[in-house]
């Protein structure tokens, strides 16, 4: 058996491997202020050494910053694009109004929290939870850079999220469902924080029905958001054990042979 196939070893890789990910940019973080909210667009185009995308060089157009529209990405603080490692954009998945609550699984650097914060607009609130010290101090300070007060991040796993019960209106994620060791525990979570009318919008990576665990790990590495991919089956099974309805999974882009960028929807009706 592998030591990755261990819960704890899996843990202890992911936060090893975010972690040096969040040190990266902390290390040659910008130390001026910009994207302030008084008038975000016009601070951007102003201050284009600390914001936007137009810095940040894209490497792998199946992952980060590049499967962002840049006029989002522009009015954010430059470390927060930087730190963006998902495999797509779930506040556009989740179609956010103003006023929800959103919470965002595994929030990392804080880009997807600090969109949401945005959209939802002063009357809605924005939590991010994050089990890796150095990504949680990253996303607080791309939140002050930010301008933002609509927004929370909290120390914990996505297996036992720190969030009361029927709390929150949407719940986010990019790319992190596929680390968990555990996720019928994650699926199970989002369902109890949801309220009653809730929704789930994610982005994922998905593996084909035809790929074995075996197949996916021979495809990439854990870390990666490849070995522990879920099958599209897999995933509607477990969203409908977790309590779910109307879940769907939906395929954007191969990200390797057989294993898919993905948006996974569902709701709470109950």
């Amino acid at each position: 058996m592998s030591t990755l196939d261990q819960p704890d070893a899996v843990r202890t890789a992911v936060r090893e491997h975010y972690g040096a990910a969040a040190r990266e940019v902390l290390s040659t973080s910008a130390t001026a202020t910009c994207c302030a909210p008084t008038d975000a667009t016009a601070q951007a185009t102003a201050d284009d050494a600390c914001c936007g995308p137009d810095t940040t060089a894209v490497y792998d157009t199946r992952f980060g910053a590049a499967l962002y529209e840049a006029d989002a990405t522009g009015i954010l603080p430059r470390e927060a694009v930087l730190a963006s490692l998902g495999c797509g954009n779930p506040t556009a998945v989740a179609a956010l109004h103003p006023g929800e609550r959103v919470l965002d699984l595994g929030s990392g650097g804080g880009i997807d929290v600090l969109l949401s914060a945005r959209r939802v607009g002063p009357t809605g609130h924005a939590i991010g939870v994050d089990m890796t010290p150095e990504m949680l101090e990253l996303a607080r300070a791309n939140a002050a850079r930010a301008g933002l007060e609509n927004v929370e991040f909290r120390a914990g796993t996505i297996e036992d999220l720190p969030v009361e019960d029927a709390s929150v209106d949407v719940v986010i994620s990019n790319c992190v469902v596929n680390l968990s060791p555990d996720k019928p525990a994650v699926l199970g979570e989002a369902f109890r924080v949801l309220a009653p009318g809730g929704r789930l919008g994610i982005s994922d990576i998905v593996a084909e029905d035809r790929l074995s665990p075996a197949d996916r790990a021979a495809r990439g590495d854990h870390v990666g958001c490849i070995a522990g991919a879920l099958s599209r089956t897999e995933y509607l099974e477990l969203l409908t054990a977790a309590g779910f309805a109307d879940a769907e999974v939906e395929f954007t882009h191969e990200v390797a042979d057989g294993l898919h960028g993905a948006i996974v929807r569902a709701h709470k009706t109950r």
